[in-house]
């Protein structure tokens, strides 16, 4: 399980940018990624603005362009497809251009277990 601490609840707007969150967007506590800062978590399936949250890891997005990917976190038994993903993702200015030049979606288990892992032991830029 993952605990996501939630920084820009669902319904809020962002503080640079024209833009509203449709989803719960927080980070990782104590999981630092590519960029130096604490691993920054979409959370998928919960409705509602939240301040924390607990779920399991269901994917990545692997941002081709940028040394930070994102890990997307959902409800215990729920998933979602990479086309929902995408979309999420496209709706919060991730994407650029075409889809497939800029993200790599990461939802099989072994590839999340693997990224996860790699990440702990110290990798967490290493390419996929």
């Amino acid at each position: 399980m993952i605990n996501v601490i939630v920084d820009r609840p669902l319904g809020s707007k962002h503080p640079d940018y024209d833009m509203i969150y449709p989803v719960n967007y927080g980070y990782v506590e104590g999981v630092f990624a590519g960029d130096g800062e604490e691993q920054d978590a979409y959370i998928l399936g919960v409705n509602e603005p939240v301040e924390k949250f607990c779920g399991n890891l269901i994917a990545i997005v692997h941002r081709l362009n940028d040394n930070e990917d994102k890990w997307v976190v959902a409800p215990d038994g729920m998933n979602f497809t990479p086309d929902e993903i995408n979309n999420i993702a496209t709706s919060l200015y991730i994407l650029t251009a075409k889809k497939s030049d800029r993200v790599k979606i990461i939802n099989t288990f072994a590839e999340i277990f693997e990224t996860y892992y790699k990440l702990l032991q110290g990798f967490a830029t290493e390419t996929l």
